[in-house]
């Protein structure tokens, strides 16, 4: 016996526990399309209310694992044909922008986690404001919700709305996309607008520090928990108290990518502020003018010794110090490590590059094993680790990245999928060791900043392989020189994967670029 859906019987004869053993490694939806209505048996599994209480509409998922979005027939299919056969067992959904209008005028009595993805501002708004299946959701049953809009200069507006409308609500993630243009002013000002929120955790991403200064200004009465991602640290640019003690605050995380040189002035008087902090973690790149490194003396004596009930921390912190007080003496590595161990602290790593020369250099310091997905190179002096959670990294320095530090990189990251390099300085060792370095993840690579040498690097097949390499931002000059416009043989196979090609500039397509871009 065969199916329409392709499941032969050696399939069919399988018993129940390795069917539900295989349905597991496939997405929700996956199954309920394939199998619902295939015979009795498969409604009897697939539809069983233990298995069918968490609902992701957004991607399909293969035995791979490889993910793809849904298409509409699928889509149409779930909400028709299956949504109301299950919505009272479901407990957690996940429902993309396109999809929302499949579970209007549905009862999910179960429902505790709503998550609403990719959404325009005023479609949210619509489905937020009235007697909509949303609106009624999130003021009646729903603890847990994740909402990840555009941006838009109303986004307070929304945020202030879902802190109203959600009384049971105790977990949010409320994330949004901005521009460089948005960076002046904050996201959210919440003093003006008293709440009284039942939020005990929130995860978030905003433009400004200022940001968090209101989320903690005593408003979310009931905060634990804050996960934040802020754009930029700079001073406030409002008078924001920065002294009160946030005594119910037990789980802090701060991450942003973006230089600072606000650390010392307001970093560190908000972290020493957490006087009952029990799980500290931060990312941070720091700028030190006339200092030294931040290491183990300065953060266990100007910020821990502050926390009494703190029992982790995790940590990756690059700091970057532009000394003119020559009297100042850089700390070496073995100093950095010392600092840690005298308090007590032998897991954490750190690099050193002194350039004395240049009056400056740069210290990395992070704890073990390393917890974050993104990872920040500004030392050629890296020497390796473990890094197996990196997805993304953006290597910058004012000293060349040679071959051997790439081939260090390839073999120390081995899950990279992003990689972002900015380097003017050319390449010192042009001779190549007889070794490819392969990068066997990487799918997207940014070399807009730097020079032709490391397009050579990276698109000439003799120096790197990159099996799945999908997205390159480039600059159009580099790319015509390193092709030899568009006629190289070397870059060939490496750019004949590319599926995306971003080039600031404008240009005309020459005759022979459809060869080397052939799925562009």
């Amino acid at each position: 016996m065969e199916t329409s859906n392709t499941y032969n019987t050696n399939v069919l004869d399988l018993p129940d526990e390795m069917l539900l053993a295989i349905f597991y490694k496939l997405n929700m939806v996956d199954v309920l399309y394939s199998l619902v209505d295939v015979n009795k048996r498969f409604n009897r599994l697939t539809l069983d209310p233990f298995y069918i209480h968490t609902l992701d509409l957004t991607v399909k998922c293969s035995l791979l694992q490889r993910t793809s979005p849904l298409d509409n027939q699928e889509i149409d299919t779930i909400c028709k044909k299956i949504l109301p056969r299950i919505h009272h067992h479901i407990h957690k959904l996940t429902v993309p922008s396109c999809s929302i209008d499949c579970i209007v005028n549905i009862d999910y009595l179960q429902l505790q986690s709503l998550s609403l993805v990719n959404f325009e501002q005023q479609k949210l708004l619509g489905h937020l404001t009235g007697e909509t299946t949303v609106s009624g959701l999130l003021t009646n049953q729903i603890s847990h919700l994740k909402v990840d809009i555009l941006f838009d200069k109303n986004q307070s507006n929304i945020f202030l709305l879902i802190l109203s409308l959600g009384k049971h609500l105790t977990d949010l993630t409320f994330y949004h996309q901005f521009s460089s243009e948005h960076l002046r002013n904050p996201t959210f000002d919440l003093s003006s607008t008293p709440i009284s929120s039942t939020l005990t955790k929130l995860i978030i991403n905003v433009t400004r520090l200022d940001d968090c200064l209101y989320l903690l200004d005593g408003s979310l009465e009931s905060l634990t928990a804050l996960i934040i991602d802020i754009k930029i640290i700079t001073y406030p640019s409002s008078n924001i108290d920065n002294t009160t003690k946030l005594l119910k605050l037990k789980q802090f995380s701060l991450t942003s990518h973006r230089l600072t040189s606000f650390y010392d002035g307001q970093v560190v008087p908000l972290l020493c502020r957490m006087v009952n902090i029990e799980d500290l973690t931060l990312f941070l790149n720091v700028i030190r003018d006339d200092s030294t490194y931040i290491d183990g003396t300065h953060l266990y004596n100007d910020v821990l010794a502050f926390m009494p009930q703190l029992h982790k921390f995790t940590f990756s912190i690059n700091t970057n110090v532009l000394n003119i007080d020559t009297n100042i003496v850089f700390l070496s590595n073995d100093d950095i490590q010392r600092s840690f161990i005298e308090k007590g602290n032998r897991h954490v790593g750190s690099y050193v590059h002194n350039r004395l020369a240049r009056m400056g250099g740069q210290c990395h310091i992070f704890s073990l094993p390393y917890q974050f997905e993104t990872y920040f190179l500004m030392c050629t002096d890296f020497q390796g680790g473990v890094f197996d959670t990196v997805r993304s990294m953006t290597m910058i320095d004012s000293y060349p990245f040679e071959h051997e530090l790439f081939k260090r990189v390839s073999q120390h990251f081995p899950f990279l999928r992003n990689l972002t390099l900015v380097n003017s300085f050319t390449q010192k060792n042009k001779q190549h060791s007889s070794a490819f370095i392969t990068f066997p993840h990487l799918e997207e690579l940014d070399i807009t900043l730097a020079c032709v040498d490391y397009a050579e690097q990276f698109l000439f097949e003799k120096n790197t392989r990159l099996p799945r390499f999908l997205e390159l931002y480039i600059g159009y000059e580099t790319l015509s020189m390193v092709t030899n416009n568009f006629t190289n043989d070397l870059a060939r196979r490496n750019c004949s994967q590319i599926r995306r090609l971003v080039v600031e500039e404008i240009y005309v397509r020459p005759k022979d670029f459809h060869l080397y871009f052939p799925f562009l």
